[in-house]
């Protein structure tokens, strides 16, 4: 049989343990159609094949983003970019010139301010920002997504004043004399109070921001994501999807207050295409270390009476699970703090038999801190570690600041491979890098790029690089329940590549940084080639 495209003359790392490596691959239809030498592949060429010769650089199966917010990455490349701002001051000056650009009355929206990065500094406020927009109401994102910052403007618009009560596992920062809300927003349902008067961003634009994000993850060699996103964004990525533009393979989780509509509707995970496929039902257990609202068993070092925030309690939690096993859905639950995924591994316990009897996947997402007793418990019940490496080393600093020795185990990518966890790889983009080559280096160094810390931090956890290439291939596939669709170039799967500059498996770790992708291959089309 004649083939469509063949790639000759590579170091393929199928990630099939039958045949881990070859020279050549021959594509037909889109799937694999051979993995072999070259003699044997270059037999398959006809007078239509496109042939490739990748001159003897690494091909790798398409690497998957296991957890990035799509839309708001696509969004977060034209909004206000305030991600490594080192000060307050820059982040101020930054929505100042937005603001002499903006019409009247415009919402000025912003992503990625870190305050952890302002030595010294207080969390921003509404006062810092009403100077420079006086006629613009704004709202900005934590770098972590789980804090708004917001002028007085945008407060007034909303409604919100001294006597708005916090929203159920959420909270308004408050000034300590007077009780006025600071502008600053903690947790879902307080920012959703100003999101939900600023309006949503039109369905256009969402869609303008699925196909700029593609087109950016290609550059990456990225082909598929598992996208935790909302209603209104599913909506922007099936108008994709409908017009035939969707480049991306897309498994959408949809927000645990829609899962009634679905069971409604009789929809279950699994449903869609090799494009766009619902995979799971999305769930908040905590917030986040970077806001401090991560779920802890013990206070933050330095904060006596602050042990962060509890979402979803446990028993809502464990209602959650039985719903989603009842009508044959996935759970991913977000669990940050080691009480979180404690109690997250709780919820999943308590109907442990029904969803495994079903084949069901549950994950959790994160897993940022868990303590030494309940780390096991994800292998022994089949639960999906769906981790980010890219947050151990952005993290590090300020995890050693608030969890003190409780950071031994923490980002424990080792020890839960180990124990036989299956680990699925991602970025949570924007709120990092989505940027893979980076993530394998910080999996298995845990350094930062400039070499800190000397040896890495807590290197007990580190990965080999086959291993970390593992999670984001057949790892997110194993997560997505397609490893047989996907994850390995294996014949009969999906023909999504991507070719490497160089060897990541027989190079020193500093040199994955200087590795670039060179081509981007999505069913047995090219999507993304490097200038050379």
């Amino acid at each position: 049989m004649e083939a469509d495209l063949i790639l000759l003359d590579g170091r393929v790392y199928t990630m099939d343990e039958e045949q881990p490596l070859a020279e050549a691959v021959a594509v037909r239809d889109g799937r694999i159609l051979a993995v072999g030498d070259n003699a044997g592949i270059r037999a398959m060429a006809g007078a239509e094949t496109e042939v490739l010769d990748v001159q003897g650089r690494m091909v790798l199966p398409g690497f998957t983003d296991a957890h990035i917010h799509l839309v708001h990455y696509g969004l977060s490349l034209t909004q206000v970019q305030l991600d490594n701002v080192p000060s307050l001051q820059e982040a101020v000056a930054r929505v100042a010139e937005r603001a002499q650009k903006a019409k009247p009355g415009e919402w000025i929206r912003g992503w990625g301010w870190n305050r952890n990065l302002w030595h010294g500094a207080p969390f921003p406020t509404k006062w810092d920002l009403d100077p420079v927009t006086p006629h613009n109401p704004v709202y900005l994102y934590s770098k972590d997504g789980h804090a708004a910052w917001v002028n007085s403007l945008a407060l007034q618009l909303a409604g919100i004043t001294a006597d708005t009560p916090d929203p159920p596992g959420a909270q308004l920062e408050r000034d300590a004399q007077t009780g006025e809300p600071t502008g600053l927003l903690k947790e879902d349902a307080a920012m959703k109070m100003v999101e939900r008067v600023a309006g949503p961003v039109s369905l256009s634009e969402k869609m303008d921001a699925v196909r700029a994000a593609a087109g950016q993850l290609h550059r990456l060699g990225i082909v598929g994501v598992h996208v935790p996103e909302d209603a209104h964004d599913l909506r922007a990525v099936q108008e994709v999807w409908l017009r035939g533009e969707l480049d991306l393979r897309v498994n959408m989780m949809i927000p645990a207050e829609h899962l009634e509509d679905a069971l409604q509707l009789g929809l279950c995970a699994g449903f869609g295409d090799e494009f766009l496929r619902l995979c799971a039902v999305k769930a908040f257990a905590d917030g986040s270390l970077g806001t401090r609202s991560a779920d802890m068993f013990e206070p933050y070092d330095g904060e006596p009476h602050n042990r962060g925030i509890e979402v979803t309690s446990t028993e809502e939690l464990g209602a959650l699970v039985a719903s989603c096993t009842a009508g044959g859905w996935n759970i991913a639950i977000h669990a940050i703090g080691d009480r979180a995924n404690s109690r997250a591994l709780d919820a999943l316990e308590e109907h442990w038999r029904e969803w495994s009897r079903l084949g069901l996947r549950p994950r959790i997402e994160h897993v940022q801190l868990i303590s030494p007793q309940d780390l096991p418990r994800l292998a022994l019940m089949g639960v999906i570690a769906s981790m980010q490496p890219i947050h151990c080393t952005s993290d590090m600093l300020m995890a050693d600041r608030y969890w003190g020795a409780r950071c031994s185990s923490a980002y424990a990518w080792r020890s839960l491979l180990d124990s036989g966890a299956v680990l699925a790889f991602g970025s949570d983009a924007p709120v990092e890098t989505p940027d893979v080559l980076r993530g394998i280096f910080a999996a298995v160094t845990r350094q930062r790029e400039d070499g800190t810390p000397p040896g890495g931090w807590y290197p007990e956890q580190c990965l080999t690089v086959p291993e970390a290439v593992y999670a984001y291939t057949m790892g997110a596939a194993y997560a997505s329940g397609e490893e047989r669709l996907k994850g390995s170039l294996s014949v009969g799967k999906l023909a999504d590549m991507v070719v490497l500059s160089q060897d990541i498996f027989d190079v020193p770790p500093q040199e994955i940084l200087h590795t670039r992708v060179e081509m981007t291959i999505l069913a047995g089309e090219v999507v993304y080639r490097a200038v050379s």
